[in-house]
């Protein structure tokens, strides 16, 4: 499929879940809500005053973030304007919801002290463009948290990409890849970030820090 496609049907897929996104008929997108306190606990070991959630969705994450530290600067972006829709209902003082494309993020350089991207990174077709532009909205020692789904296996990991997700998306999901360590090694290098850490936690989940080196 094309890149054009493949956003095609993470749209349709998450207009339909807008409104139920952060119900408790979810499905499977409750198991998003596991990634939160993984997230919010990398972020409480270093300071920060303006965040990037890519790929907000309804804004879950960043309606935690709010609640427990106001005072700082939020920014959510997503591809389906359904989500940014909900999310901006909320009427969160001092967070900016944005409908746009993660590959080209519409932000000043050197904005963002933090990046976070949860579950949403494997919809996107052109993980380097996301990666580059990441690298150009983070401030020098930024950080970027990202979490994901993988798997330790590189048979399992064949598997997941070449059999299962073409399959998904005979059922309507965009779903592109699921990456390894070293995928996200390769990227991080091509970018110019560096990968601090990388974890397989629980089931199927990437937790991986990332930092844009000092100048």
């Amino acid at each position: 499929m094309t890149s054009k496609e493949y956003k095609a049907l993470s749209v349709r897929e998450f207009t339909k879940a807008a409104e139920v996104y952060e119900t408790d008929h979810a499905g499977v997108y409750n198991m998003c809500k596991k990634d939160y306190p993984d997230v919010l606990a990398e972020l409480e070991k270093e300071p920060f005053a303006d965040l990037l959630d890519c790929g907000c969705g309804t804004a879950p994450m960043l309606t935690l973030l709010h609640e427990k530290y106001p005072e700082k600067h939020y920014t959510g972006i997503d591809l389906t304007p359904k989500m940014i829709e909900v999310a901006k209902a909320k009427n969160m003082e001092g967070v900016e919801l944005v409908v746009g494309d993660c590959e080209r993020l519409p932000f000043a350089k050197e904005s963002f002290d933090v990046v976070i991207c949860c579950e949403s990174f494997h919809h996107y077709p052109n993980p380097q463009r996301f990666f580059n532009s990441v690298f150009r909205v983070l401030r020098p020692n930024g950080r970027f948290i990202l979490r994901d789904m993988t798997m330790n296996s590189a048979a399992v990991r064949w598997f997941c990409n070449h059999i299962e997700m073409p399959l998904a998306h005979l059922a309507g999901k965009g779903d592109v890849r699921i990456y390894g360590k070293e995928d996200i090694r390769s990227l991080c290098k091509k970018a110019g970030l560096r990968m601090e850490s990388f974890e397989k936690r629980g089931f199927c989940r990437l937790h991986c820090v990332i930092r844009k080196p000092a100048e």
